[in-house]
């Protein structure tokens, strides 16, 4: 992002980019309790004032190198304020344009499913398979391709299993598939999108500033 501010903590509509995701979350009924985990030495949470999101919100500060590193720590962490069969909704601060719709259909869409499932959206786009010489190497079929989101739903001790078996992984369905299991893939939409880039900054505040104004 070009910016010595972590990213979760950049101003975006005049909250923290991080604000935005928890205020969501804080805000469906069915959520009991979001946990928001940091880095031991994170040094901005308590420049910011959180208090408008309720007593929902604890911060665990026991974030690891990774992001799946991160999740078990923070699984771990819970251990003995949630139940093994307990749903676990994961999502990733940078989403911040996550709305309460997305929660519920991911919530509703699974239910009582054996596994759990995440938000995703089919590939729209051709893909190309590049080669080292950074020219097309093949054109990857798109049928059947979903590009992930999150939140992604599981269990509680079935999440902490697999990602306890599958550390390298860079989402926790990955994880759950590891283990021989097939999450449901959950149809969300593109303004669920990853702040990753600079410009996605700007196109995240025009989809925050227009649902205010609707």
């Amino acid at each position: 992002m070009g910016s010595e501010l972590p990213k979760q903590y950049l101003s975006l509509a005049g909250r923290p980019l991080l604000w935005h995701a928890l205020s969501t979350l804080c805000s469906v009924p069915q959520i009991r309790k979001v946990f928001v985990v940091l880095a031991p030495d994170d040094n901005h949470w308590n420049k910011f004032d959180w208090s408008s999101l309720g007593d929902k919100l604890m911060p665990l500060r026991c974030g690891g190198a990774t992001r799946a590193a991160s999740v078990t720590n923070g699984l771990r962490e819970i251990a003995d304020q949630v139940g093994g069969n307990d749903w676990i909704l994961v999502h990733d601060a940078a989403r911040a344009c996550l709305h309460g719709a997305h929660v519920e259909a991911l919530m509703q869409a699974v239910g009582d499913d054996q596994v759990g499932g995440i938000l995703a959206v089919p590939v729209a786009d051709t893909l190309k398979q590049g080669n080292a010489d950074g020219r097309i190497d093949h054109t990857v079929p798109r049928d059947g391709l979903w590009q992930a989101q999150t939140p992604q739903m599981f269990r509680h001790a079935m999440l902490l299993a697999a990602l306890s078996a599958a550390k390298d992984v860079t989402d926790e369905a990955s994880a759950i598939e590891a283990l021989g299991h097939r999450p449901l893939l959950v149809a969300a939409d593109a303004s669920n999108l990853k702040v990753t880039w600079p410009q996605d900054m700007q196109l995240a505040e025009l989809i925050l500033m227009q649902r205010e104004a609707t």
